[in-house]
């Protein structure tokens, strides 16, 4: 009898699966096949706008509007999807959402005006909730707190990948076909990923025989004692904590800044810098094999620095980045190395603003915190794309909104929290005095 064994009958604890092949692999791969999809459909909007609009006699407003409407569905039901997870596992939300988002997209390529285009990107993003607060949750259980950063990173190369894809194959796509068929492959890819989902996605390592990867005996037992805690940071307890405001408006800050340069750069490039699309389209290209970049060096990096530290940098280097590209000018050169630079910490951005989850709050209530956190990054999303669209319909040129980026930049730099977070995430000390 093994020594794991041994101390499974002395404890009264089942013995949870510590060696061998390990489930935790198959749920990132999931999860990176998730966020593959779920941001290929949301970043390759802003490569399909051009074409889309030029075809349906839109303005920019009008394409920033229906981006919008898929934002708001998104954030207003996020919240709800974090809860749900946290109370009826990632498995059955994760699955039911794919369903929504593979429908909606396949919609997107029937669209007409732009009421249908609204509903149709609405109920994608209806199913797009499934894709973030669960999925980031249910990658954070598998793993260890020490391994977070780790899986999170290889997890988030999901969204890079999916990005350099879309720049180099959207185009022509849309050029010899035509953009709606865009809309329908990416439509039958998270419909596909409804049957993986269901049949492989478990969400308790320890109900499937587990312990997260990359924990101990001990961590085990630590976070076997944790339980015994369920219920008693509260959620009123969260809307008082400090961090959790912090963090969320900060959140919201570098979501503005980041949606707004990535929605609108290929047209920016296409149509204010006179670039072919096919060349413009080439920065969603650049875009996405930094974004790979940065996750599989920053985020492992995390959990060796500390997380805080980690996005503070990543926050100083975006204002930078962003300040670049204001002052590139009509510079292809300028522009790709500014865009690749603001990208490498793109992609590590989101993962790094989830993950705080777990480093400040318990993780019986990760999702619902991420969750929560939704609406900040949502609301920041869509004010962008209104004020981005409607700043350069009156004005002809993307100046000014570029500026405003920038601002915001250093304004989710100024609004981090100066404490640190509880290292292994189980409880808040302070709160349980």
């Amino acid at each position: 009898m093994n020594q794991d064994k041994i101390e499974s009958v002395v404890s009264g604890t089942p013995q949870l699966k510590g060696t061998g092949f390990h489930w935790a692999w198959v749920i990132l791969g999931l999860c990176f096949l998730n966020v593959f999809t779920n941001y290929s459909i949301r970043l390759g909007y802003g490569v399909v706008l051009p074409e889309m609009i030029r075809d349906l006699d839109f303005g920019r407003a009008a394409g920033g509007t229906i981006y919008n409407v898929y934002l708001l569905t998104y954030i207003l039901l996020t919240p709800f999807a974090g809860i749900c997870t946290d109370r009826f596992g990632a498995r059955r939300v994760i699955t039911v959402c794919g369903f929504f988002l593979g429908t909606g997209i396949v919609l997107m390529g029937f669209v007409q005006n732009l009421w249908t285009a609204c509903l149709a990107y609405a109920l994608s993003g209806v199913g797009s909730t499934g894709m973030w607060a669960p999925v980031i949750t249910l990658a954070q259980r598998w793993f260890a707190p020490q391994r977070r950063g780790l899986a999170l990173g290889l997890m988030s190369t999901g969204y890079g990948f999916g990005f350099a894809v879309v720049g180099l194959i959207f185009p022509w796509i849309v050029l010899n076909l035509t953009w709606r068929y865009t809309w329908y492959i990416l439509g039958g890819m998270a419909l596909f990923m409804v049957i993986l989902n269901g049949l492989l996605t478990r969400s308790d390592p320890q109900k499937a025989g587990y312990r997260p990867w990359g924990a101990t005996t001990n961590d085990n037992r630590a976070i076997d004692s944790s339980q015994s805690h369920q219920g008693i940071f509260t959620k009123q307890m969260l809307f008082k904590d400090a961090n959790f405001w912090r963090i969320g408006l900060s959140y919201f800050a570098i979501s503005y800044c980041l949606y707004g340069i990535t929605t609108f750069m290929v047209d920016y490039a296409h149509n204010q810098l006179g670039i072919g699309l096919e060349t413009a389209s080439m920065l969603a290209t650049v875009h996405g094999i930094a974004q790979v970049l940065g996750v599989l060096v920053i985020l492992p990096f995390s959990d060796i620095v500390g997380r805080k530290k980690m996005i503070i940098a990543s926050n100083a280097v975006i204002v930078a980045a962003m300040l670049g590209i204001v002052f590139s000018g009509s510079s292809w050169l300028m522009l790709c190395m500014c865009v690749g630079l603001l990208a490498i910490f793109y992609g590590a951005t989101f993962p790094m603003y989830g993950a705080c989850a777990g480093d400040y709050f318990p993780k019986e209530i990760m999702g619902t915190v991420i969750g929560l956190w939704t609406p900040f990054y949502g609301l920041g999303a869509i004010l962008t794309h209104w004020v981005t669209g409607l700043i350069r319909d009156i004005s002809g040129v993307y100046g000014l909104a570029f500026s405003l980026h920038a601002g915001m930049a250093v304004l989710a730099l100024i609004l981090l929290p100066w404490s640190e977070p509880n290292k292994k995430g189980l409880r808040l000390e302070r709160n349980l005095c």
